[in-house]
């Protein structure tokens, strides 16, 4: 399954395409197959997402999750670094996000 995931301009949240739109879920995201880079490519062009990308996913009776680490840590949000340090964003956080 490969899906498309990016960054909102306005928030900065990662978003997921959702088949229509980018979601803040990753749980609607769905498999655009063949379509990864048509889609990329017209919403980059109307500034919609940031770097939007494809990755590889897998979905079962729980969901969507992507495939790779460093993409399962990303889906967590904004208060995981994506670069796998495993720190957390505010060093003041007394519990990890993982």
């Amino acid at each position: 399954m490969i899906i498309l995931t990016g960054n909102d301009l306005k928030t900065g949240a990662v978003v997921w395409w959702d088949g229509v739109s980018w979601s803040a879920h990753v749980d609607n995201a769905v498999d655009v197959g063949d379509q990864a880079a048509e889609i990329m490519a017209r919403e980059e062009s109307s500034r919609r997402v940031n770097v939007p990308y494809s990755i590889e996913a897998t979905k079962d009776e729980n969901g969507v999750r992507p495939a790779h680490i460093k993409d399962r840590v990303r889906a967590l949000g904004p208060t995981v670094r994506p670069d796998l340090t495993l720190k957390p964003a505010d060093p003041d956080i007394g519990e990890w996000v993982i």
